[in-house]
Formats: C-alpha cells, sequence, structure tokens
C-alpha cells in the first residue's frame, strides 16, 4: 500500500524517469586507444545505440591511460595487490554550445601475482570494471544534462 502511495505522489509532481526507455540522440566522437573503444561502446550501449554526427547532442571524451599503485605487499615485499586508476574528461555539446563538461575517475583493485597469465587477466578484469564505472558515470551525467537542457 505504501508504495501505491508513493507512486502516485510522483505521479502528481511531474517526475520523470531518466531511464525510460527512451532514445538519447547522443553522438559520442571516438575515443583513441582500446580502453577508449570499450568506453565509447558501453556509451552508445547506455544511449540507445550508435547516433550519426547529425545527432542532436555531441559528447566528447578524452580517455587517461590507467595508472597503478601498489596496495599491499607480503611479507618478502613482493607486490600482492595493485589499484589501477582511469580518469576521462568530457564535453558535452548541443550544436555547437557546451552545456556540460567534466572530469570523472573511476579505480578498481586487483590481485597481483607472480603467473603472467594471471596478473595480465586481474589486471585486464580490473580495467573492464574501471571503463564500465566511467561510462555510467558520464553516462547518467550527460542523460541528466540533456533532459534539462530539453526542459529549456
Amino acid at each position: 500500500m505504501k508504495k501505491l502511495v508513493v507512486l502516485l505522489l510522483l505521479c502528481g509532481c511531474g517526475f520523470r524517469p531518466m531511464f525510460s526507455g527512451t532514445d538519447n540522440d547522443i553522438y559520442v566522437e571516438k575515443i583513441t586507444g582500446i580502453n577508449g573503444i570499450e568506453l565509447r561502446n558501453a556509451l552508445n550501449a547506455k544511449f540507445g545505440g550508435v547516433h550519426d554526427t547529425n545527432a542532436k547532442y555531441k559528447l566528447v571524451v578524452t580517455l587517461n591511460e590507467p595508472t597503478s599503485t601498489y596496495k599491499g605487499l607480503d611479507t618478502t615485499g613482493t607486490a600482492t595487490w595493485q589499484a589501477i586508476k582511469l580518469t576521462a574528461k568530457y564535453d558535452l555539446y548541443a550544436g555547437e554550445t557546451k552545456i556540460a563538461s567534466g572530469t570523472e575517475s573511476a579505480s578498481e583493485s586487483y590481485t597481483f601475482v607472480q603467473y603472467l597469465v594471471a596478473a595480465n587477466a586481474s589486471y585486464n578484469n580490473a580495467v573492464q570494471n574501471a571503463v564500465s564505472v566511467l561510462a555510467d558515470n558520464i553516462g547518467t551525467r550527460a542523460i541528466a544534462e540533456t533532459q534539462k537542457n530539453s526542459d529549456k
């Protein structure tokens, strides 16, 4: 019953969910590097598919290379735990007008082992997780800004 009351209150206030199944007309410019390709694909999926350059909005993203830091050492001083950090700067345009810009960062820890294949797999999984977080953060902000801009 409580859920029904909350739903009725939200319907009357003009609340509109951002992710209501609508296609967001945002073109994502190409992002350099392997991680940039993954980030662009994740953003396009979040925006409802790939859009052409004639889209109402354009998102320009610059993705920095991942940086690694040691987080844990064993008793011999060998690194066993590391963290990667990805940082992306973005600008969102409506035509030629910049309507939003910002910087997002995502960090992910991973186990660093002596076996090369396992260490690479662990590192790659951490990078993929960080790219996914970046796509969620940038995509949510871009959708919010386009909704705000279209309400004007």
